[in-house]
Order: structure tokens, then C-alpha cells, then sequence
């Protein structure tokens, strides 16, 4: 996870100070210094992290202690508030124009996944009920214009191109004119990078930007490079003026410094986050959300947005009813399964809890088992997963072949599913369909595939 390595640290640091009764000066300024260390190991830049510390202990020296607080959680309060408004203070939406398309000018250098974000984001908007149409301007890298065309073909989203002997200048401008004339009410340029800045790729980049006037112009880094991120995103801003950020492979940076000096730095925006490598793994960047996930709060609202999104609310009404009448079966809790699935990782999923998160860290869960869950009942046949009561030793030797398991595998997931059953009759009583209301969309899991 992103920040993990500074979230350790700062946790290490507040420690301290919880342990105490009350703070002195010198306590919250030894609690600064370490706090500045750990920004610095995250690949904070150095007068970043100076500044963040100096106004943190400024505010902390001469802050008035809430009478609900500690004051030890007060310093936390102010370390969160400031670490907000650090990473931009709200969140940033992607601009719309009044008169569509709106245009996109996705930027950045080769490597840092900036092809496959501007599908990602294209996904999501068409997601939303927007239009998208992706432009092939990358004439020079191999095979660019041909991954635009695989991925637009994954999400369903058209692609325009004009192949390699055209400038990228011109086929921008056609790609605006045939969106207005289709009624595409978005436009992302995938244009051209280079493995560092030159002032070819900066000309050209100026050149299209002279000439189609973006509403967004967006750029491209990937957060795995650390102090070079922040290099980037400054010549970047400095020669384009770009209005906002998205960051990359967040989910292989356990130090995650980059989200927080780029932002500082180049005073942009962050917009989206890449948290994995499926075109579905985009985030929209929610400052405060990180900023409670860095300090160990959690992130409930992103879960809940996920599963929001994710579930089928008319599954969940069937799922109530079938639990109210004692109908559930196995057909319905591969149904939950897969469901859930679409969440993501169950570790990820359990991070965003309040007090989880750190608890889990080195823990190993393993999503693979609910994959074996799901092998063991598609085994099944339909009357089996219906009545599991009618499966014998035979069919049990039967199912276990049919998925590669052992008995063994079966009769476990058999005697779980009996207890959940019981478990679910408890829901029919007094307050019954409160509880069940409260399960909704997530099928009782109860840590069941665990």
C-alpha cells in the first residue's frame, strides 16, 4: 500500500506522545523532528517536509487543547489537517466544458502509464454515461497507437488515429472535428513521450496545445520514481502549465512521497491515482481520505463508493427475501461470492476499516480461496447447490475431482455453509429484518471464504 512505510513512522512518533500525560514544547517539537524524518524517507522533498513540520509545530505550540481531546490527539488533529491541505485540501473534479467536447491532453514520459490511464479514465467516464473518444497522437513510440486500439477495444470506447506519417498537430484537430460531429462530449489525446524531457517533445507538446486550446491538461507520473517525479511534474508545469495530476502504480510506492510533493511543488492538483494494473484500478484522489488512510483512520466512504458501484442492488433485495424465508442455498452465495469479488482484494477492501488496516498489514489473505470456494460449488450440480443436504460420500469424491480438491475441501465448505445457515435463522426473530437490512449486498459473508 501507498504510504505504508510513512504511515509506520508517523504512528511510531504519535506513540510517544500518547504515552504522555501532557506535552511541552520540546515534546511536540522531538515529535516534529521525527515526523520530518519519516517524510524524508518517503521521498518527501526536503523543504516540503519543512515546511510541513514548521507549520505543524507552530499550530500545535500555540493551539488551545480542545476540551475533547487530548492532547496528544490534538497534534494528530493538526498533523491530519495540514496533511490535507498538503494534498490539494478537497477533491479536484475533471473539468467539463459548456460546449462539448471537452478536450483532454494526457502528458507525460514513456513508462509512467500514461496510454493506459487515459483508458482507464475513458472507462470510467463512459461508466458514467458520458461519450469518450481516445486520439492515437503518440507517431513515434512502437506499437503506441495499437495498445490505444486494445485497450479502447477492452472498454468499448472508439479510437481515433491517423497512423504514423501524419503530425501529431493535424490529427488532433481532425479528431475535434469529427467528435463534435458525433456527438463525443470528451476527448483524450494520448500524446507522444519521451524516456526524459527534450525540447522536441515540449514543442510539440506547446504545438497542440496552441492549437486545439484543452480544457484539461493532465500529466502523467509515475510514482515509483520519487524525487524525479517532482522534477518532472515542475519542468512539466513550468513549460505547459498542466491543471492537474495523475498519479500511477501508487500501489507499488510504499513510501508514496511523490503524492505529496508534486502537489506542494507544482501548486496542481491531484486528480486520480492508478492503484493497480486492471483497467479498472483508478481511483479519484480524495485528499482527506488519504490523509485519514496515512494516519491508520481508515477510508469508509471510498469502500462504501465501491460497493455502491460494484453491487447489484436488486441482487441484495433477493438476497433479503431468501434470507427471510430461510431459502438461502449455494447458488446464492456464489452469487454474494462473485459479487464481492468485484470490490477488489479482500486485503484492500479491509484496509479502508478504521484500525484495520494496520492489523492486517503482514497478514496473509489469500483471495485465491474464494476462488476455490467458487471451484467447489460450479462442481456441484444445480439440485446439489439447491439441497447441499442430498450430497453424499459419492458426490463428494465426484465434486472434489471435478475441481482438483480433496474431500476434505468439500466437506469444510459444506460445514461452514451449514453454520451460516444457522446463523441466518437468528435473522428471523425480533428485529430480524433490521439485521438483515445490515447485511445487504454483502451476503452475511461474515469472513466465510477466509
Amino acid at each position: 500500500m501507498a504510504f505504508e512505510g510513512l504511515s509506520d513512522k508517523l504512528e511510531s512518533a504519535f506513540k510517544k506522545l500518547k504515552s504522555k500525560g501532557s506535552l511541552t514544547e520540546a515534546d511536540v517539537k522531538e515529535a516534529m523532528r521525527e515526523v520530518r524524518l519519516a517524510l524524508l524517507e518517503a521521498d518527501v522533498s526536503y523543504k516540503v517536509a519543512k515546511d510541513f513540520t514548521a507549520t505543524v509545530t507552530e499550530r500545535a505550540i500555540g493551539a488551545q487543547v480542545m476540551e475533547s481531546l487530548t492532547p496528544a490527539q490534538m497534534v494528530i488533529k493538526i498533523v491530519n489537517e495540514e496533511l490535507t491541505s498538503l494534498m490539494g485540501g478537497t477533491q479536484s473534479r475533471l473539468a467539463y466544458a459548456s460546449r462539448p467536447p471537452t478536450i483532454v491532453m494526457m502528458c507525460g514520459l514513456n513508462g509512467a502509464g500514461k496510454t493506459t490511464h487515459t483508458a482507464k479514465i475513458a472507462r470510467k467516464l463512459k461508466n458514467e454515461g458520458h461519450r469518450p473518444l481516445m486520439v492515437g497522437c503518440d507517431i513515434y513510440r512502437p506499437s503506441a497507437i495499437k495498445q490505444l486500439q486494445v485497450l479502447g477495444e477492452q472498454i468499448d470506447v472508439p479510437v481515433f488515429e491517423m497512423g504514423t506519417e501524419v503530425d501529431a498537430v493535424t490529427i488532433s484537430r481532425e479528431a475535434i472535428k469529427l467528435a463534435k460531429d458525433h456527438g463525443y462530449d470528451y476527448v483524450f489525446l494520448d500524446t507522444a513521450g519521451r524516456l526524459q524531457i527534450d525540447e522536441v517533445l515540449m514543442q510539440e507538446l506547446k504545438d497542440i496545445k496552441t492549437e486545439v486550446r484543452p480544457h484539461e491538461i493532465l500529466l502523467v507520473i509515475d510514482a515509483m520514481t520519487g524525487q524525479d517525479a517532482v522534477n518532472v511534474a515542475s519542468s512539466f508545469n513550468e513549460a505547459l502549465g498542466v491543471d492537474g495530476l495523475v498519479l500511477t502504480k501508487l500501489d507499488g510506492d510504499t513510501r508514496g512521497g511523490a503524492a505529496l510533493s508534486a502537489r506542494a511543488v507544482t501548486g496542481k492538483p491531484i486528480k486520480f491515482i492508478g492503484i493497480g494494473e486492471k483497467l479498472q484500478d483508478l481511483d479519484i484522489f480524495y485528499p482527506d481520505r488519504m490523509a485519514s488512510r496515512i494516519l491508520g483512520m481508515g477510508d469508509v466512504l471510498s469502500l462504501i463508493e465501491k460497493a455502491e458501484v460494484a453491487l447489484d442492488e436488486k441482487k441484495a433485495m433477493q438476497l433479503e427475501e431468501k434470507l427471510r424465508q430461510n431459502k438461502f442455498d449455494l447458488n446464492d452465495l456464489l452469487v454474494q461470492m462473485q459479487e464481492m469479488r468485484k470490490l477488489g482484494s479482500m486485503k484492500d477492501m479491509l484496509s479502508m476499516l478504521p484500525g484495520i488496516g494496520k492489523k492486517i498489514k503482514d497478514a496473509d489473505i489469500d483471495d485465491r480461496q474464494i476462488d476455490k470456494t467458487q471451484a467447489i460449488i460450479l462442481s456441484m450440480t444445480p439440485k446439489e447447490r439447491e439441497k447441499p443436504d442430498i450430497i453424499n460420500p459419492s458426490r463428494k469424491r465426484r465434486i472434489a475431482a471435478g475441481c482438483g480438491m480433496q474431500v476434505e475441501d468439500v466437506n469444510r465448505l459444506l460445514n461452514q455453509f451449514k453454520q451460516m445457515q444457522k446463523m441466518f435463522k437468528q435473522f428471523n426473530g425480533k428485529g430480524g429484518k433490521k439485521k438483515m437490512r445490515h447485511m445487504g449486498g454483502m451476503g452475511g459473508m461474515g469472513g466465510f471464504p477466509m
